[in-house]
């Protein structure tokens, strides 16, 4: 019989973390959002050997992308762009199995991928130079604003209050910024805001002390959003997230040929342009690192998670696979989210994602460990990139680990880093930060220690 530990009540945050507006309250069909796909994610290596870093798979059931496409939808913002380049073909095809809006409405979700063009055969060489090269697509939109979104954040954010605050100060951007402490600060670019909410300077990954300083936020405005001035989060983070009007979006990247919008084309803009800010002070975080990812997901299952998967009011949206409920044969269970389809025999789940189809067998014990799980039960058979099977065998220990898809442990396999390693690469397993990562398709033999 399964022991199922609980220290509080699964019961979600009462009080919603970005309620909706009114839909016409503002109106959002003026908006477009530009979703960037990103490159390479070098830094979520090896979990982007075969995917591009939006199609990466979160909290069992989600892949990242959901999130700014959710974030816009909920928005009421229904004219979606997804800017693609590196190994995107998981990510259409999910986009296309999940997102399909009404045909009779204005909206859309489109996929505009990396394509030559007879005045350019380059790939896209930053987050400008993405939406530059794929402007003849955009201004075609019969829109007035664009929302710029990355895909590799996790957060909850009504766009519609970026929306009120370009309207109220009528800038021609608007910077989604975030309370943050000094830590943070010097790897994020940095706003300095007056009390009207414009932004009058801006700064890329600011390390030394005197620049800081400059840059440490007024007091009313850290007040009027909520933040303690004894947290320590003194500063304004730009998240990446941008509200354009058209006219100014369309002329800064035609006047400035530079890459970036953080780096050049915002800090520009504030000189010469107005800048306002809207400020964030919820949960954000950027997917950059397999620390970072490895973090948020075990966050996920803790009792009430800083990402609230289960705001009814504000739901991510995602592919609804026609899989049973997972089936708990034996074990104990503690702070761990089981999803559909897994097949759970083990001696103990601690504090751990067990992904779709996953099947774990007797004596296993994973504690703080992200499995994604599997594409199906039974291999194909004329397909020889795949293990025979798709389980995790009798008697595995797997500790502070990311299973990636459809993973073969054989018995007695442990991945517990003995040696503490904090980076490794080896044909089969990677450590990145600590954290242990075995990548897609890969078989471990009977007695594999690491």
């Amino acid at each position: 019989m399964a022991t199922v530990v609980t220290h509080i009540k699964p019961t979600p945050n009462k009080k919603p973390l970005s309620p909706r507006y009114d839909h016409n309250e503002v109106d959002m069909n003026r908006v477009a959002a530009i979703v960037l796909g990103g490159g390479q994610g070098s830094r979520l290596f090896p979990l982007t050997l075969t995917r591009c870093k939006p199609a990466i798979t979160f909290g069992g059931k989600y892949r990242l992308i959901d999130v700014p496409i959710s974030n816009s939808l909920n928005s009421f913002c229904h004219k979606i762009f997804v800017v693609t380049q590196f190994l995107s073909t998981s990510l259409h095809h999910h986009i296309h199995r999940t997102y399909r809006l009404d045909g009779f409405s204005s909206g859309f979700i489109e996929i505009l991928t990396a394509e030559q063009k007879p005045y350019t055969n380059s790939w896209f060489q930053g987050t400008a130079d993405a939406v530059r090269q794929n402007l003849d697509y955009f201004v075609d939109t019969p829109a007035d604003y664009f929302l710029i979104l990355s895909g590799d954040q996790l957060y909850h954010l009504n766009f519609q209050e970026m929306m009120r605050v370009a309207l109220t100060t009528e800038a021609d951007v608007v910077v989604a910024a975030q309370p943050v402490d000094e830590a943070h600060a010097k790897r994020m670019g940095l706003l300095k805001v007056n009390v009207n909410d414009r932004v009058t300077d801006f700064v890329e990954k600011p390390q030394e002390k005197e620049v800081l300083d400059q840059f440490t936020a007024p007091l009313s405005i850290l007040e009027r959003a909520n933040v303690s001035a004894k947290s320590g989060r003194n500063y304004l983070g730009s998240m990446g997230i941008y509200l354009f009007k058209r006219e100014t979006l369309l002329n800064l990247l035609l006047e400035d040929n530079r890459d970036d919008f953080g780096k050049h084309l915002i800090p520009n803009h504030v000189e010469n342009g107005h800048v306002a800010a809207y400020i964030h002070n919820s949960y954000w975080e950027d997917i950059g690192t397999i620390d970072a990812f490895h973090q948020a997901n075990i966050e996920l299952t803790s009792p009430y998670p800083a990402f609230n998967c289960y705001a009814e009011d504000f739901p991510i949206f995602t592919d609804h696979e026609a899989l049973p409920s997972p089936k708990i044969l034996g074990g104990r269970l503690d702070q761990s989210i089981i999803c559909e389809g897994a097949i759970v025999d083990a001696e103990e789940i601690a504090h751990s994602i067990i992904g779709p189809r996953t099947v774990v067998r007797k004596g296993s014990v994973i504690e703080r460990t992200y499995i994604m799980g599997n594409d199906f039960y039974t291999p194909p058979s004329h397909n020889p990139r795949y293990p025979q099977e798709v389980v995790i065998e009798e008697n595995c220990i797997i500790q502070n680990a990311i299973i990636d898809k459809n993973v073969h442990l054989g018995k007695g396999v442990r991945l517990i880093n003995a040696r503490k390693l904090t980076n490794f690469d080896s044909e089969k397993l990677y450590v990145r930060d600590g954290i242990i990562v075995i990548p897609r398709g890969v078989s471990l033999p009977d007695g594999f220690v690491f």
